[in-house]
């Protein structure tokens, strides 16, 4: 489900305040990562992900990467951050307009 503006600037005022839940680090997108994200956003439909080491150009991949392969939408990134959302199967978020 994609996500229009609106939505995006409401889902990032949501996600400011929230800290990351899975750290990325040297080793890079693995199966256990990936595993990791798709558990959190079961979980929370809302989280951030941190990746480190990486040059802005590689981060911006990697974040697109794993949006495409957990069909999260990438909803904001600041620096190392990148804040996904994925609507669960009983949505506890409410998009301003749905219904």
């Amino acid at each position: 489900m994609a996500v229009n503006d609106k939505q995006k600037r409401y889902l990032r005022g949501l996600a400011h305040s929230l800290k990351p839940i899975v750290m990325i680090g040297s080793k890079g997108l693995t199966d256990t990562v990936l595993s990791e994200i798709e558990i959190a956003l079961e979980r929370h439909e809302l989280i951030k992900v941190r990746v480190s080491g990486l040059e802005k150009a590689e981060r911006t991949e990697m974040l697109n990467e794993i949006a495409n392969k957990t069909s999260s939408n990438l909803v904001m990134v600041i620096g190392h951050i990148g804040g996904f959302y994925r609507p669960a199967k009983e949505p506890t978020i409410q998009l301003p307009g749905k219904k």
